[in-house]
């Protein structure tokens, strides 16, 4: 096969996003051919491919069927349902995926299930890991709705935590409270998050404003991980409270560098083996084909679903 279909960048097309026909993987020696089932949207890569030149391919999430194994050995066998994570280039009909950032699915779990995992589920799990150990300790986690935010607030609630949820819409309360949140914080100001302060590990994505008031709560040794900026890059803070409190830090957490330390598939199998034994929850509020990809990326981008936007590419 010379040519496959993959999501590209189009910027004359409603959504910036079609299907075009590419040249098909060449892998490398350490690459694992994936004929993919489903792939999931991130807002990152979303965003990117609005601004993006023509025929960039973005695509983070997938998960599929080994195709054609590693020649060097490594990695899952033909016939291997996976999930993987590329830096780009993910959305295709088969993709060549380095076997140190693929995983083997259990029986139990979907392609679907899957294929939220990677970004969404990595990141969460990289900022709890920052905090050490979490039993009976304080967590704030801010933009909990989003897809990072639900499995952050999963995982800290395994860990033993005691966690506030700070959502800026009220229709969301039953959402977060549902994946474990002990308590919520509704609003553009987080002030009132102080009630169950001081934490020792705050799990943060909103920037501005939020990120400011956010770091007056840390405790003595806490820390807080930043991964995003939806509420704006620049944030004043108390810098006095800051460093008075005591080995108090601040996190920048960015999903490729951490990767860089442990490999995608160490992480991945072992969000896995949760998702298996039905302790972890991918909330997946879109399943579509992924011929409606435009579609719903606009969806994500106007935040009108809450999880997962999955979308199907083979009926494998």
């Amino acid at each position: 096969m010379s040519k496959i279909r993959a999501v590209v960048v189009e910027p004359n097309v409603s959504g910036h996003l079609a299907l075009h026909d590419v040249d098909a993987p060449t892998p490398a020696a350490n690459e694992a051919v994936i004929r993919v089932a489903a792939i999931s949207l991130n807002r990152g890569e979303i965003k990117r491919s609005t601004t993006a030149d023509a025929g960039w391919r973005p695509g983070w999430d997938l998960s599929g069927v080994v195709e054609t194994p590693a020649a060097d050995g490594s990695g899952p066998s033909v016939g291997a349902r996976v999930v993987g994570f590329l830096r780009s280039g993910a959305w295709g009909e088969l993709v060549s995926v380095p076997t140190h950032s693929l995983a083997e699915l259990p029986s139990s779990v979907s392609f679907a299930q899957a294929a939220t995992l990677p970004v969404a589920g990595l990141t969460a799990y990289h900022a709890l890991l920052k905090g050490g150990s979490l039993l009976g300790r304080s967590v704030l986690i801010t933009g909990a709705s989003g897809g990072v935010g639900h499995f952050a607030i999963q995982l800290a609630r395994l860990s033993g935590a005691k966690i506030t949820a700070h959502i800026r819409r009220p229709e969301y309360e039953k959402f977060v409270k549902e994946s474990g949140a002990d308590f919520v914080v509704i609003g553009e100001d987080l002030s009132s998050a102080s009630e169950y302060s001081p934490y020792h590990l705050i799990v943060e994505s909103v920037g501005g404003n939020t990120l400011g008031t956010a770091l007056g709560f840390l405790a003595e040794d806490g820390v807080t991980v930043l991964f995003g900026v939806s509420g704006g890059a620049e944030v004043t803070f108390n810098a006095q409270r800051f460093f008075a409190t005591g080995g108090t830090n601040l996190y920048g957490l960015i999903l490729f560098h951490e990767l860089r330390r442990e490999s995608a598939a160490i992480g991945l199998q072992r969000l896995l083996s949760l998702v298996a034994a039905g302790k972890l929850r991918p909330q997946i509020d879109i399943e579509a084909d992924w011929t409606e990809v435009a579609d719903v990326a606009q969806k994500l981008l106007n935040r009108s679903y809450l999880g997962k936007a999955v979308l199907h590419i083979s009926n494998l």
